[in-house]
């Protein structure tokens, strides 16, 4: 995910297609039970979200609110467009996630338009969308200021912790997008701080990535 990033806006909401009301004050006993079967079914498709938002973190950092939240789209909103590859080929992906972060109020990457840090995945349980991690800020590529650490992780990541160089440590919980195999986590790391060490743990507490390449 990187600057490469994850899911969106928008949605397709479906609605059931009324009946018109048949003329004469007689109503065919048949026709009640299939009416009932008719909005039983509308119900069930409204029920469906086309459109999944979940928070994955919030607080305050150096004075300033910051979130992070994934979005999933079941389909590709009608505005969005597949990148092509350095080959000019298309990317693949019927669904679209997002990774909508936020620091001040400015979301991050706003200046690339709505679509700006999402990725086209294919359903819910795309394996493609795990395994990245990065630094996002406001300023000079997420390498000064105030900056979000976010990682989507694999299954097995329950938490993370980064230890700064002031001695202080900060803890994650990995949250999973309801319905999706889609998550992450994400901790603010306040302006002037560096990081020593990026550390990824199981439900057990065993420590399953450790990472010092991030400043």
């Amino acid at each position: 995910m990187a600057t490469v990033a994850v899911a969106a806006l928008g949605g397709v909401s479906f609605a059931a297609s009324a009946s018109e009301a048949a003329s004469g004050p007689t109503v065919h006993p048949a026709s009640a039970p299939a009416s009932g079967v008719a909005k039983r079914s509308a119900s069930a498709h409204r029920q469906v979200p086309q459109v999944v938002t979940q928070e994955i973190g919030s607080g305050r950092v150096d004075g300033h609110r910051w979130s992070v939240a994934l979005e999933f789209h079941r389909t590709l909103p009608k505005d969005y467009t597949l990148p092509t590859l350095h080959d000019g080929t298309k990317t693949q992906g019927t669904s679209l996630l997002c990774q909508r972060m936020y620091i001040g109020g400015v979301r991050i990457d706003h200046q690339g338009g709505p679509w700006a840090d999402c990725q086209p995945v294919t359903g819910t349980q795309d394996p493609h969308a795990s395994g990245e991690m990065g630094l996002w800020g406001l300023h000079d590529k997420g390498l000064s200021g105030s900056r979000l650490m976010v990682s989507n992780p694999e299954a097995d990541v329950a938490y993370g912790v980064i230890s700064l160089t002031d001695g202080t440590q900060v803890k994650a919980t990995t949250v999973t997008l309801p319905g999706t195999t889609y998550r992450a986590w994400a901790a603010p790391i306040p302006n002037g701080q560096t990081i020593t060490a990026v550390d990824q743990y199981d439900t057990h507490d065993n420590r399953l990535t450790h990472d010092t390449n991030w400043h």
